[in-house]
């Protein structure tokens, strides 16, 4: 269950953050719009929300993922937004004296250019969905590595608690490495130390 929570929750969040991410970097308009929420709602940790989270959405799967969600949409939209704002100028200088318009410039210079940012904001996304699993799954769950943590609480069952919590980090750091091995074949062509 557990896992199916983070899956879900940090895909839509993906699908999400990525356009909103570029519409902030890319058009003035759409940073107006949805910087001031966002930059609001990353200083309130999301267990914060889960009270109002479960006034408007109840205790079921929907309340567990949109928390999920939250945690890993705020992390990743900056980090895609971070990427279109330090697309270098000379680059888009220079295509454009190649001749290239409004839609080559995005789609052959700013999505390239700010890939490895989106690749940074999914690596920290995974991360804050993971971390935010313990917290969503206390929401009435009867499932999942979260209750389980807290149900071992109740009872003072320290191995169980200290399993779970290592099954988290183990999970949370094979899906990293699934990332950074996705990010070392796809930006090959980047420049490293």
């Amino acid at each position: 269950m557990s896992l199916m929570r983070v899956g879900i929750g940090f895909a839509i969040a993906l699908v999400a953050a990525v356009p909103v991410g570029f519409l902030m970097g890319w058009y003035r308009w759409a940073r107006g719009i949805f910087e001031p929420w966002i930059q609001f709602f990353r200083t309130v940790p999301p267990i914060a929300l889960i009270p109002m989270v479960i006034i408007i959405l109840g205790i079921g799967e929907s309340a567990k993922i949109f928390v999920i969600w939250i945690a890993a949409f705020l992390t990743i939209v900056i980090s895609v937004y971070q990427g279109v704002k330090n697309v270098d100028v000379t680059l888009l200088k220079a295509a454009k004296v190649l001749g290239a318009n409004d839609w080559n410039l995005f789609f052959d210079v700013v999505i390239p250019a700010s890939f490895p940012y989106i690749l940074v904001g999914v690596r920290l996304g995974l991360a804050s969905a993971w971390s935010t699993l313990v917290a969503a799954e206390l929401i009435a769950s009867q499932h999942g590595l979260g209750s389980m943590i807290e149900q071992a609480q109740q009872y003072y069952q320290v191995s169980v608690i200290v399993m779970g919590i290592f099954i988290i980090g183990v999970i949370g750091f094979l899906m990293d490495r699934g990332v950074l091995w996705m990010e070392r074949r796809l930006t090959r062509w980047q420049e490293t130390m």
